[in-house]
C-alpha cells in the first residue's frame, strides 16, 4: 500500500511486476492480478477492475470459495493483510468492547457454519453498528444469494483498494 502508480505505469510493467504491484488487491489471492496481466493494456482503473472481477467470476467455484475464505472475519483479532487492518480500523472494529467482540465472534462463527466462507462486507464508510446489522440481516439468507452478495462486496472492496493505489 505504499505510493500510487498510474495506469500507464501498470500497463508498461512486466507481468511479474504487475502481479506484485496488484497482488494484494484481492485478499491473499495474487492469481487474480496474474490473470489480469494478460489483458493489458487497460484504458483506466475501471477497465482494469472489471477485468479482475471477470477473472474471479471465470475461475470456477473452487477458486471463488478459496478467495472468499482468504478474507478475515470482521472484528477478529488475528493477523490479516495491511489493507484489511486499515479497513477494519476505519470502521472501529479494532476497538470492540469484550462484549461486542464476543457478539461478532459468535455471529461470524454462525455465518461460516451456514455458508462455508466468512462474512464479507465493504466496511469503508460504515461503523460497527451498521456492520453488525448487516451480519444479522444476511446470515439467514439462501447460500446462492449470499455467495453473490459476497462477490459484490469483494468488488466494492477491491474498487476502493484500486482507487487508493492507482492515480488518476
Amino acid at each position: 500500500m505504499s505510493g500510487q502508480v498510474t495506469i500507464a505505469e501498470l500497463n508498461a510493467m512486466t507481468p511479474e511486476a504487475f502481479a506484485k504491484t496488484l497482488g494484494g488487491i484481492y485478499e491473499h489471492s495474487p492469481w487474480v492480478a496474474e490473470r489480469a496481466a494478460a489483458g493489458r493494456p487497460y484504458a483506466g482503473r475501471e477497465e482494469l477492475h472489471a477485468a479482475m472481477e471477470r477473472a474471479v467470476r471465470e475461475a470456477g467455484e473452487e477458486a471463488v470459495l478459496a478467495l472468499l475464505r482468504q478474507h478475515p472475519d470482521l472484528g477478529a483479532r488475528l493477523v490479516m493483510s495491511e489493507h484489511s487492518v486499515a479497513e477494519q480500523q476505519g470502521a472501529g472494529l479494532d476497538r470492540l468492547s469484550p462484549e461486542e467482540y464476543e457478539t461478532f465472534s459468535a455471529l461470524n462463527r454462525q455465518y461460516v457454519e451456514r455458508f462455508g466462507f466468512p462474512f464479507i462486507l465493504a466496511v469503508k464508510g460504515k461503523d460497527k453498528d451498521g456492520i453488525l446489522q448487516a451480519l444479522q440481516e444476511r446470515t439467514p439468507r439462501e447460500r446462492e444469494a449470499e455467495l453473490e452478495q459476497a462477490l459484490r462486496e469483494i468488488g466494492r472492496i477491491t474498487g476502493f483498494r484500486l482507487a487508493d493505489l492507482i492515480a488518476d
